[in-house]
């Protein structure tokens, strides 16, 4: 019994012995080849996340260059200073209409409106580094459209108000001399007419 158990563990112990054992980088090497997929995976992951950013950095630019853009135009739509200042009118109410016809400030609310669009999507997705420059300006711009649009509403006003006053001034004060004495003979004339009845 003990000689076949011998016998046993020697036929056992051969054919560890014939068995190679596994080499030290196997569980490495397998890991790797199992897990090829996954690694492809992040590599498109990380690549796609790369681009996503350099998208996001130009869509960003664009947004800037678009509010730039508006509010340049619309500063463009504004009266020029020396067409408020300078005029070859004649009279008072010559300078008023030219007045009124410069105070228009034309495209500029359009413009600035789509600046202030542009300016609000940037803001709620977070795409500008800086953008107190951009809000200071179109604050600036809102500013000077409403100085000009309040201007125009006064100039109006004095437009219509200025010739009646004139007219008023005219027909106000003591009757002219000549007047007086076409109104005397008028009534020596009525009187004459009451006598002879």
């Amino acid at each position: 019994m003990g000689n076949a158990s011998a016998t046993f563990l020697s036929k056992s112990d051969s054919r560890s012995a014939d068995i190679d054992p596994l080499s030290s980088d196997f569980t490495f090497t397998f890991g790797l080849s199992f897990n090829h997929g996954a690694r492809k995976d992040d590599d498109m992951s990380q690549a796609t996340l790369g681009d996503d950013e350099e998208l996001f950095g130009e869509a960003a630019n664009e947004m800037r260059e678009d509010v730039e853009t508006s509010l340049e135009a619309a500063w463009a739509a504004l009266p020029d200073a020396d067409d408020i200042w300078e005029t070859d009118a004649d009279n008072v109410l010559g300078v008023l209409n030219g007045l009124n016809s410069a105070l228009e400030v034309g495209d500029a609310e359009e413009h600035l409106r789509d600046a202030k669009k542009w300016f609000t999507m940037g803001q709620r997705a977070d795409a500008f580094d800086d953008a107190a420059d951009l809000e200071s300006e179109i604050e600036a711009l809102e500013a000077a459209i409403t100085d000009i649009s309040a201007a125009g509403e006064q100039v109006g006003e004095l437009t219509s108000t200025v010739p009646a006053l004139r007219g008023t001034l005219q027909d106000a004060g003591p009757a002219a001399p000549d007047d007086e004495e076409a109104d005397a003979d008028t009534e020596a004339d009525a009187d004459a007419d009451e006598d002879e009845e």
